[in-house]
């Protein structure tokens, strides 16, 4: 990426090209992300990790893992018998994300997109995607969901997780900031051109995909105060 992309948090790419929208930006998404999430990433990643059953000595993949934060979470639960890599199409966060991990062996990054995963089918316990499905292209989702699916054994999890505001001033700020961010790209694809931003980024619009895809379950958990969250499971 180059010139005046590089100088934004988001680059907007071609809602119809392969990887979708880029975020090139670590520590300008970070402070963003925080933000929105009150300071409780940490916390969040925490729960996120419990939610996948993730165990000593699976493998694991966080598929749009950014600044890996959640790969991090996920190393240090899988323990030094396990492995945990993080993929994202942006090498600027793949980077980033590599520099901080040099204390967990058991956890590496490469650059790569939920929409061509290059790992071997049946080779995995546990996936993540958070904050990831609305940044890739529409026509290129299913294909997404699919790859997720081969790569999990038997009994594998998926856990694909969004923004889900509660109450009242949360989701107004959602729409706000999507209004906004539509007006500074100028891009009719994006989330402020919605009839309601929200329901792009509802994960739980997934959930029928995801069963075609041929996962078993498919289940719905709320994290308050700003994140939704489906866990698939694949069948036995």
């Amino acid at each position: 990426m180059t010139g005046n992309r590089q100088q934004s948090i988001a680059a907007h790419a071609d809602p119809n090209s392969e990887i979708g929208i880029l975020i090139t930006k670590p520590r300008g998404y970070l402070a963003v992300k925080s933000a929105f999430l009150l300071g409780r990433v940490g916390a969040l990643n925490t729960r996120l990790v419990e939610l996948t059953g993730a165990a000593a000595g699976e493998q694991a993949v966080d598929i749009g893992c950014g600044p890996g934060q959640l790969v991090r979470a996920l190393a240090e639960r899988v323990g030094p018998s396990g492995r945990v890599l993080g993929i994202d199409p942006s090498a600027q966060m793949i980077d980033y994300a590599t520099g901080r991990a040099e204390t967990l062996p058991n956890c590496r990054f490469e650059v790569g997109a939920a929409q061509s995963l290059n790992l071997p089918d049946a080779s995995v316990d546990v996936v993540t995607s958070t904050f990831v499905m609305h940044h890739i292209p529409e026509a290129e989702r299913a294909s997404s969901l699919a790859h997720m699916f081969r790569v999990l054994r038997p009994g594998g999890r998926l856990l694909l997780a969004d923004t889900h505001p509660t109450g009242l001033v949360l989701p107004a700020v959602v729409r706000i900031m999507s209004r906004f961010a539509a007006h500074r790209t100028d891009d009719p694809h994006a989330a402020g051109h919605q009839a309601d931003p929200l329901s792009a980024i509802d994960i739980r619009r997934y959930r029928e995909a995801l069963r075609e895809a041929g996962f078993r379950t498919v289940d719905f958990t709320a994290i308050a105060p700003t994140t939704g969250v489906l866990l698939a499971t694949k069948g036995a």
